[in-house]
């Protein structure tokens, strides 16, 4: 499913319960304003934001960042899953060979989510392998930390693509990753640390040049 007034919504996906608690929920464990949230398969969730503005593409790339979305998803023309129907996806389907529902959790129909406009941007300092015009970006300053999934793959992969979308290159990206990195117990070894870095490194900027 999709809104009519897409520039008046946008799709955080890929959310587990920590971010929701952190990111959709008021002190007092109620939800904020202005959401719809699914349950798209066990302990997954996709929350529409239904904004009292409208939002330009830049500003809902900046704040499905902070709210850890799927950092592999382009906030441009999103489609959501709907209650109701079944998440086909293979690597969900059970032993009894089911596939689980959409459930929707929570809806505001009432109310609108005030969405702050975006703070003061921040120049960050171009690496001398781009100084080419073209390729400098207004962007705002990120480490590693902002991007913790609780997984260390998908925390790299995450941060990976928010330096790739600012338009630093492989070599930038993995210098990032491995000064930011404290645990590889994972890819021990200069060799299995490169090859697993250029695999990452490379699948998310791919997926940058295609959005």
């Amino acid at each position: 499913m999709q809104p009519v007034n897409e520039e008046y919504y946008m799709l955080a996906d890929d959310l587990n319960l920590r971010l929701l608690q952190q990111h959709h929920k008021n002190s007092d464990n109620s939800w904020k304003n202005g959401r719809m949230v699914i349950e798209t398969s066990p302990a997954n969730y996709q929350v529409w934001i239904h904004s009292s503005r409208s939002l330009s593409i830049d500003e809902k790339s900046f704040w499905l960042e902070k709210m850890h979305s799927d950092p592999g998803a382009t906030p441009l023309n999103r489609w959501g899953r709907m209650p109701g129907f079944r998440n086909r996806k293979k690597k969900y389907r059970s032993k009894q060979n089911l596939y689980p529902l959409a459930k929707l959790i929570w809806v505001d129909w009432k109310y609108k989510a005030a969405i702050p406009k975006l703070p003061v941007q921040k120049i960050t300092k171009i690496p001398s392998y781009m100084q080419n015009k073209n390729l400098q970006r207004k962007c705002f300053e990120i480490c590693r930390k902002d991007y913790d999934k609780g997984n260390e793959s998908v925390t790299d992969f995450s941060y990976a693509m928010a330096l790739a979308r600012r338009g630093y290159d492989a070599q930038y990206i993995a210098s990032r990753i491995i000064s930011e990195r404290q645990n590889w117990e994972n890819h021990i070894g200069d060799k299995r640390i490169n090859d697993y870095l250029k695999k990452t490194i490379s699948k998310a900027i791919n997926i940058i040049a295609i959005s």
